[in-house]
């Protein structure tokens, strides 16, 4: 919408009645999305009842790209965009186009900001959730999106050639669930959030299958946190790959960064 025939100033107040933090940057793209006036009212009210406003807009900033986001499906945070960063150095050094895997990529957010970053990469997505994978789809129209769980979800032609394998698995303790905010706690999947009892169960698993498929020299890259960082480390290790952690302060942001041998 243009021009709203709903004030700006009372978007705004709605928001912040309803405790939205950054109530006028959120109106102001609420505004922006809207088609008709009505579609705008009903817009303000999702997203005062609590919806995140990415599944409200249908859409998330992440890496400079505009995501699709469908309803039920995991956010992207912009903290991983330091994994981004720094699987975008990584292929950069590949000296030819890498093949890439996104797994568990909820929306293919992370695949295709590292196919955005490169220009020309293959690109390959997986997730468990057919509402992730369809919209994985949406967001990777030049890559190739599988259903399934973590490596049963690939064709075996993808054995060994991995370059560049991005990962952000569920990492939140079982117990710490509860304490997320209600807008993920309530509207994303679970499975997108719980990593078991000490948060690493997914994370593991990744890892333990990560040398099966990443190329000689290939990289794993997984966000966890940073009190999780030691452990994941020590995982990459145990899986035959050299491995080290990095953070950001900036991004509150902390990933393992895993190389298998050349």
């Amino acid at each position: 919408m243009h021009s709203s025939p709903i004030p700006m100033s009372a978007v705004v107040s709605r928001l912040r009645a309803a405790g939205c933090v950054f109530a006028e940057d959120e109106a102001e793209l609420l505004v922006s999305t809207a088609r008709t006036a009505a579609e705008l009212a009903e817009m303000v009210e999702r997203r005062a009842g609590g919806l995140p406003l990415e599944h409200v807009l249908g859409w998330a900033r992440f890496c400079g790209l505009r995501v699709a986001v469908e309803p039920g499906v995991f956010v992207p945070r912009p903290r991983t965009e330091f994994l981004i960063r720094q699987a975008v150095a990584l292929a950069r050094r590949i000296g030819r186009p890498p093949v890439v895997l996104d797994l568990c990529c909820g929306t293919g957010a992370m695949g295709a900001a590292v196919a955005a970053a490169l220009g020309e990469a293959e690109v390959h997505a997986a997730d468990l959730d057919p509402a992730a994978v369809r919209c994985a789809r949406r967001n990777l129209p030049g890559g190739h999106v599988h259903q399934g769980d973590l490596y049963d979800a690939l064709p075996a032609s993808l054995r060994g050639r991995v370059g560049i394998l991005i990962a952000s698995p569920p990492y939140v303790p079982t117990e710490s669930v509860g304490l997320l905010p209600p807008e993920a706690r309530l509207h994303e999947p679970l499975m997108a959030l719980d990593g078991g009892d000490d948060g690493l169960d997914v994370v593991r698993r990744v890892i333990a299958g990560a040398s099966g498929w990443l190329a000689p020299g290939g990289h794993l890259l997984v966000e966890t946190s940073e009190r999780q960082a030691a452990a994941t480390v020590e995982a990459a290790v145990a899986a035959g790959l050299s491995a080290r952690a990095t953070v950001s302060e900036e991004l509150d942001a902390t990933a393992v960064v895993g190389t298998r041998p050349a």
